[in-house]
């Protein structure tokens, strides 16, 4: 038996010792028990020893000074004094409530401790005439300042405990703080966690990868993240657990995608033949941008291999998008194959039929629209023709998803604003192709091609996204002017309704959007009712017409609206939100949005893409009242100083956060421990970078130098982690 072979066994049980330790449930650490144990699971999620290790503090406090009574301001940041409890007494105010209320002196003067929860085990722990240090934050009442709920412990008992100078503050809630598990508690119970432990934990990044990245052990970070001697020793414990985190979610997300693309086959499309050729030589309606080109280009590789595409395309409002999509059919088609197209609504499901029906219509190629609105007898051609294969392409909603709704052969499916789509629909559009005889009755899924005109920044991609592939339209076709974005108060209005003339007068057609943000609410219904009044005031027929679009309208009317609208029968748009996305009209020049400090940004930057689809110059006025957050005039500055998605993407990201951000259904997704995406992009990239080269270099982890990163991998994927949300 070799001395490594020795070495390896060793480590492996210690590992496994260790891990054993780290299952055990939380209410067996000393100082737990039961009770205790059961507020952990139900506040905190903390149900086991590895739980309580890995939950980090949320701030550090300075504790190397200590005040003295004389020197306390009112409302200054938590202090710590140290003196002696001299007498308690009970005090009652209001109607039947009380409050505990202890002296405290020191040598320079004396203040009040107060409790308003807990009387009865507060009172039994005081120690009355001892020197003890207290902590906390300090108020004042006339000449005397007080301090509630204090954290205190006994002189002999704060030189001997695990101290630091950087004070660790843990996540909290009211039911913990009402119930004495205090944050001094919660810090008591870490330092049990590491004398039970002997504060020997298992190492869980390669040695190689720790030497060049200059990572601290993983011991010597876990335990200067809950009590650092210096900042220095914080700053290296945080950059640690930081990229190892991201780290290993990078490392999932890149395996999956190589899984994915290894084991999952595709249709091979090895033509790009008539269809595509013809029309790309005498058919395109302008030239591509270099962005389109090499969009093309990525989708045309990745549909010629035999695995199964599975790509992101981001491209901001009218960057092109549409076409990509209808050459990737042409490709499919040209190698015998049908397409589809799933929108999240009607309106842009008709607006991608109409589209590319316009686009086609000299190719000759067979396509239908499929909504929840078609008629029975056009439902049964359509099903016809899907299944004898002469519908080449399919464009709907969900109802494509129907089980009556059946393939011969569906080489491609693209799905727009797929982040309104769950997992699930997505997954029904796999099984739409009947198996093929030729190759065993083996099912093979169509080539996915993902669009969203919802930029997502870099970082959030990479966390949400990182196992499908990603193509970024990051050019406007040519001849687009930038759209001239101002901000405008309600007190700016005449001059606004003067500007809206003018360019009617000159054959402009107007959009005017109210924040009906949720339908049921009478307040934003009235504030749309209220306002398409006041404009029918100011914009009297006959001189002027106008529409109105709202989602309390049936389908057929919102399209008999929208179709005036664009037919320029009416001068004026007023709506809600429903025509945020599915809405081309050229000539419709100007986008007003009413209380636009009640959008998010990315809603305002969708908004205003609806303007800016002709030659001529478009503008966007944002209209507010005078109050504004900090965060709205964020907002309405970054609107009117940028055109660009992404950079808008990234400063709602800042504002909002990641969860916000992605909506309640991806709220999951960033659970992180110690990392945030926002704050901590360079190392996400960095951990990226690392992880891309390791799988491209040994990519079943199966080199003896990546034995432990295997085995933390394996570990990790046990359980119900981040990833098991992901796409």
């Amino acid at each position: 038996m070799t001395s490594e072979f020795l070495i390896s066994q060793t480590k492996n049980y210690l590992r496994s010792m260790q891990q054993n330790l780290l299952e055990t449930p939380i209410e067996y650490l000393k100082g737990v028990g039961p009770n205790r144990g059961t507020l952990l699971r139900k506040e905190l999620g903390i149900h086991k020893y590895g739980h309580l290790l890995n939950f980090f503090p949320n701030r550090y406090i300075d504790r190397t000074r200590y005040y003295k009574i004389n020197e306390l301001q009112n409302n200054v940041a938590e202090v710590q004094i140290i003196g002696k409890i001299i007498n308690v007494k009970t005090v009652e105010f209001g109607k039947n409530q009380k409050r505990l209320v202890a002296t405290f002196v020191d040598d320079t003067g004396q203040m009040e401790l107060v409790w308003f929860q807990g009387h009865k085990w507060i009172r039994e722990s005081l120690k009355l005439n001892e020197i003890c240090v207290i902590f906390g934050k300090c108020t004042s009442f006339g000449n005397t300042f007080n301090m509630a709920h204090p954290e205190i412990e006994l002189m002999t008992e704060h030189e001997e405990s695990l101290r630091s100078a950087m004070q660790p503050v843990y996540p909290s809630t009211e039911t913990l703080a009402n119930r004495g598990i205090s944050n001094r508690v919660i810090n008591k119970m870490m330092q049990q966690l590491f004398l039970e432990t002997q504060a020997k934990f298992s190492e869980t990044m390669p040695d190689y990868l720790t030497a060049e990245l200059k990572l601290i052990p993983k011991n010597a970070a876990l335990f200067n993240i809950h009590f650092p001697k210096s900042a220095e020793a914080l700053a290296k414990a945080q950059f640690r657990l930081k990229f190892e985190e991201l780290f290993y979610i990078q490392l999932q997300l890149i395996t999956k995608n190589l899984i994915r693309k290894h084991k999952i086959k595709g249709h091979p499309f090895t033509k790009v033949g008539e269809y595509f050729n013809d029309f790309y030589k005498n058919h395109l309606p302008f030239e591509l941008t270099n962005a389109q080109k090499r969009v093309i280009k990525e989708i045309r590789i990745d549909m010629g291999s035999n695995a199964q595409m599975n790509r992101l395309l981001q491209g901001d409002v009218g960057s092109g998008k549409t076409i990509v999509a209808l050459m990737s059919m042409l490709i499919a088609l040209d190698n015998g194959f049908q397409s589809c197209l799933m929108a999240p609504t009607e309106i842009l499901a008709n607006q991608h039929f109409n589209g590319l029906s316009e686009l086609a219509k000299e190719l000759y190629i067979n396509i239908k629209i499929l909504t929840g609105s078609t008629k029975i007898a056009n439902r049964r051609i359509i099903h016809e023709e899907l299944e004898n294969g002469s519908l080449h392409i399919l464009i709907g909603t969900h109802a494509l998803l129907e089980d009556k709704v059946k393939f011969q052969n569906l080489g491609l499916a693209v799905i727009d604003e797929q982040h309104r789509f769950g997992v699930e629909q997505r997954s029904k559009l796999w099984k739409k192709s009947t198996p093929n005889p030729s190759n065993g009755g083996e099912h093979i899924p169509p080539h996915v091609l993902v669009m969203t005109a919802t930029p997502i920044p870099r970082t959030l991609a990479m966390s949400l996204y990182g196992d499908l592939d990603i193509s970024v339209i990051d050019e406007l076709p040519p001849g687009r002017k930038p759209i001239q974005t101002v901000h405008r108060f309600d007190s700016n209005r005449l001059k606004v309704w003067k500007f809206i003339r003018d360019e009617i007068a000159i054959g402009r057609q107007i959009y005017i959007v109210y924040p009906l943000i949720e339908e049921s609410k009478t307040i934003d219904f009235k504030d749309l009712m209220d306002g398409y009044e006041s404009i029918s005031r100011d914009f009297p027929l006959p001189q002027y017409a106008i529409s109105i679009l709202h989602g309390k309208m049936k389908p057929a009317d919102k399209d008999a609206e929208m179709k005036r609208f664009a037919e320029g029968k009416t001068n004026i748009m007023v709506a809600t939100t429903v025509i945020e996305v599915g809405v081309n009209i050229p000539n419709a020049s100007v986008m007003i949005i009413e209380s636009a400090e009640r959008f998010g940004l990315s809603q305002l930057h969708q908004l205003r893409g609806r303007v800016g689809r002709g030659a001529e110059q478009s503008y966007c006025i944002l209209m507010t009242s005078h109050k504004l957050s900090a965060d709205s005039k964020t907002r309405m500055e970054t609107m009117v100083g940028t055109n660009d998605g992404f950079e808008i993407a990234e400063v709602d990201l800042k504002l909002r956060g990641p969860g916000d951000l992605m909506g309640t259904q991806q709220s999951g997704v960033l659970n992180l421990q110690i990392a945030d995406i926002v704050r901590d992009r360079d190392i996400l990239q960095l951990a990226r970078n690392y992880a891309l080269q390791i799988l491209k270099d040994d990519a079943p982890m199966q080199k003896p130098e990546n034995a432990v990163l295997r085995a933390t991998y394996i570990e990790l994927t046990k359980k119900k982690n981040i990833w098991n949300y992901i796409s």
